[in-house]
C-alpha cells in the first residue's frame, strides 16, 4: 500500500513536471501577423524587435508587444479661426503608418497610445494653422489647397515622430448660422445681378433692332426720293400702282382714263 502512494505520488509529480514544461515551451513562442511588428520587452526594456513569422521569447522573462505597421485612418473634429475671424469647425481624416524600422523607437518615446499622445493633437494644430492663413469662403473655394497644406505641415510633424502621413482629406467646413446667412444672401444678390445684366442686355439687344430698322427704312425713302427727282415721278407713280393692282382689269373704262402702268402704245 506504502508503495502505491509512491507511485501514485511520483506519477502526478512528473504529470505536473511535464505539464510545467509544456506550458514553458508553448509560451516560448509568439506569432507575428503580416502587417505587424514585435516588440520584444526583456524585464522591462526594449530587447529588440521581430519581423512578421514565429518570434522566440523567454517565458516569465521576455514579453512581446505587437505594433501595426498598415496603413491606419484617423478622423479628428477641430474648431479654428480663418484668417477674417470666422470660426470654423474641420473634420479632416488622414492616413498614416508607422515607419516600419522606427518601431522600436516610437515604442520606446510614445508605447501605444500614439494616436491619443501624437496624432490627434497633430491634427488639431495641422487644422488651426492651416485655416488661419484663409479667409472662410477660401476655405470652401480652395478646397485642395487647403488639404495640401494641411498635408505638409502633419508629414513635417508627424515625421519627427516616427509616422508616416499617406493622405490628408478635408471631409467637410461647417460655419457659423450667420455666416451661413450671409453666404446664403450673397449668392442671392449675385443671381439677381446676373438677371438684371441679362434684361438690360436683351433691352440693348431690342434697341440696336429698332436702329437698324429705322435705318433701312429712312434708307429706302432716300432712295425712292431720289428715283421721283431723276426721272419726274412717273416711274415712281407706276410702282406703286404696281403695288397695289390686284391682277384684275377694270370692265368699263371711263372716257378718258388710262391704266398709269399699262403702256398700250409703243
Amino acid at each position: 500500500m506504502f508503495n502505491n502512494n509512491n507511485i501514485s505520488t511520483s506519477l502526478i509529480k512528473k504529470a505536473g513536471l511535464t505539464l510545467i514544461v509544456l506550458v514553458l515551451l508553448v509560451s516560448s513562442f509568439v506569432i507575428i501577423d503580416a502587417g505587424e511588428r514585435g516588440v520584444v520587452l526583456r524585464l522591462g526594456e526594449i530587447n529588440r524587435v521581430v519581423q512578421p513569422g514565429i518570434a522566440f521569447r523567454i517565458p516569465l522573462v521576455d514579453q512581446v508587444v505587437k505594433m501595426e505597421v498598415r496603413t491606419t485612418k484617423e478622423e479628428v473634429e477641430a474648431s479654428a479661426a480663418s484668417n477674417d475671424l470666422q470660426i470654423v469647425t474641420s473634420n479632416v481624416a488622414i492616413q498614416y503608418n508607422i515607419i516600419p524600422g522606427d518601431v522600436g523607437l516610437l515604442y520606446e518615446e510614445v508605447g501605444t497610445s500614439f494616436r491619443e499622445r501624437i496624432i490627434s493633437p497633430a491634427i488639431q494644430d495641422a487644422i488651426k494653422a492651416t485655416t488661419a492663413n484663409f479667409n472662410a469662403e477660401e476655405l470652401i473655394t480652395k478646397r485642395n489647397e487647403v488639404s495640401e497644406q494641411m498635408e505638409d505641415v502633419l508629414r513635417a510633424r508627424l515625421l519627427e515622430a516616427h509616422i508616416s502621413v499617406t493622405n490628408v482629406d478635408v471631409i467637410d467646413f461647417n460655419f457659423s448660422s450667420s455666416f451661413n446667412a450671409a453666404i446664403e444672401a450673397k449668392v442671392t444678390a449675385e443671381q439677381d445681378a446676373l438677371r438684371e445684366e441679362n434684361r438690360l442686355r436683351q433691352i440693348e439687344f431690342e434697341a440696336l433692332q429698332i436702329i437698324e430698322t429705322a435705318t433701312a427704312e429712312a434708307e429706302s425713302i432716300r432712295i425712292q426720293a431720289q428715283a421721283i427727282q431723276q426721272q419726274g415721278g412717273k416711274d415712281y407713280v407706276q410702282l406703286k400702282a404696281v403695288e397695289k393692282w390686284d391682277g384684275k382689269l377694270p370692265q368699263q373704262f371711263i372716257p378718258g382714263s388710262t391704266i398709269p402702268f399699262l403702256n398700250l402704245v409703243q
